[in-house]
């Protein structure tokens, strides 16, 4: 028999709201402090550059489909405020090990593995509460306000973590993010939600992982979205660690002007989520996805061609600003539309898996891009990453996705 379940308060999505705004603008300073003390700080070699990126993603390939099961089964607000103690402990590690001497390449390495490991369950959790807070026909609005906070974010945050950088250190800036998830483990701590309670009944692991699995393989448009997405994940990884040795030593930016950079790309991502929720009931959101991800192959070739010259750096600038907008206007198109979609009951194994996947193929491509750098150079390197961005733009265009709306 299903439980019926009161609506959240509004306040309940406020303080949610408010949680991932602090906890996203920490985040926005480790976006710059992490490659600046991989790169510059510890020397790493393009491998363990894409060790440490692979690293934070490799547990989605280990945990992704317990997480997906045991979110189903377990009330998803204390998941999300005990992942967030554990992402907060795990950062708080990094500067702790600088200061006394012992921080090497391999120790960052299991210091953001079990970040990695929290964050599994943490966003599990964040995705599927989702839709205990607002109903179902304002995800998108929901999923957009919480992409315009992000963006604002990326936004404050990379400028702000590039002048602590450089005035502090790589090591001491990441302390900020640490900080950042205790709050955001308050505030969601006193999130008030009717969750259902566990029954208890003997359950199949199995079982619920398949159910979540089959939900996802044999939906018409979910399935050909979701390998579309593994895809642009395999791509995105691969392009994230060209981009810091591309910027952070084959252009000479400094740790500010990165931090400047990956603030121009939170600029255009507020735009695009504030025109999301217009753009996906004018064209449906399906077709938003897909243009969204046309333009990325052709954003990341803009990347390939920069010289190291003040004209490279423009272009590099210009490409951010594009992937930006792109990405504004597809999250919450996307989200929306596997959360709309979804039964409640299965949305834990259906966005764990999913978010698995996606980890695991931007831990594939972070680990593929270090020596396919070496031997054959980052232009080279980037001409690969946009030929697989075209890849996932295919799969997109020719499934049913070009027709779907949240009214599907």
């Amino acid at each position: 028999m299903g439980v019926v379940l009161a609506p959240a308060p509004r306040s309940s999505f406020a303080r949610y709201w408010t949680a991932a705004a602090i906890s996203s603008s920490g985040s926005a300073v480790t976006a710059v402090a992490m490659p600046v003390l991989v790169v510059q700080s510890l020397r790493a070699t393009p491998f363990e550059i894409g060790a440490v990126n692979a690293a934070q993603f490799v547990p989605y390939a280990v945990l992704g489909l317990i997480a997906g099961a045991y979110t189903d089964r377990w009330r998803r607000k204390p998941i999300l405020v005990w992942a967030s103690v554990g992402r907060a402990l795990s950062l708080g590690s990094i500067p702790i090990m600088w200061m006394i001497g012992i921080l090497h390449i391999w120790m960052l390495v299991i210091a953001v593995l079990l970040f990695g490991a929290f964050s599994v369950f943490g966003f599990a959790a964040t995705q599927s509460l989702l839709p205990r807070l607002v109903p179902r026909t304002r995800l998108v609005s929901a999923n957009a306000r919480l992409d315009q906070t992000d963006a604002a974010a990326q936004t404050l945050g990379p400028a702000i973590g590039g002048g602590l950088v450089g005035l502090l250190g790589a090591p001491v800036a990441i302390t900020v993010d640490a900080i950042s998830y205790l709050v955001d483990a308050a505030l969601n701590a006193s999130i008030r939600v009717d969750e259902r309670r566990p029954d208890a009944t003997i359950r199949n692991l199995r079982a619920e992982i398949r159910d979540g699995l089959q939900w996802t393989c044999r939906h018409r448009a979910l399935g050909p979205l979701a390998a579309s997405t593994h895809v642009w994940f395999l791509a995105n990884g691969a392009a994230m660690t060209v981009l810091s040795l591309l910027a952070l030593r084959s252009l000479g930016f400094t740790a500010y002007t990165f931090g400047l950079l990956l603030a121009v790309f939170g600029i255009t991502s507020l735009v695009g989520a504030s025109i999301a929720p217009r753009i996906g009931v004018r064209v449906g959101a399906g077709r938003v996805i897909i243009l969204a991800r046309v333009a990325y192959p052709i954003i990341w070739l803009l990347v390939a061609i920069a010289p190291p010259t003040a004209i490279g750096d423009a272009l590099l600038f210009v490409a951010l600003s594009l992937q930006g907008l792109a990405a504004g206007m597809e999250n919450p198109n996307e989200m929306g539309y596997w959360q709309a979609l979804t039964p409640d009951e299965l949305l834990g194994r259906v966005n764990a898996p999913r978010r698995s996947v996606n980890r695991t193929m931007a831990a594939l491509g972070a680990l593929i891009a270090g020596p396919v750098i070496e031997l054959i150079g980052d232009r080279l390197t980037l001409i690969g990453v946009a030929i697989a961005f075209a890849a996932a733009a295919l799969t997109a265009a020719l499934s049913p996705l070009r027709e779907a709306s949240i009214g599907a």
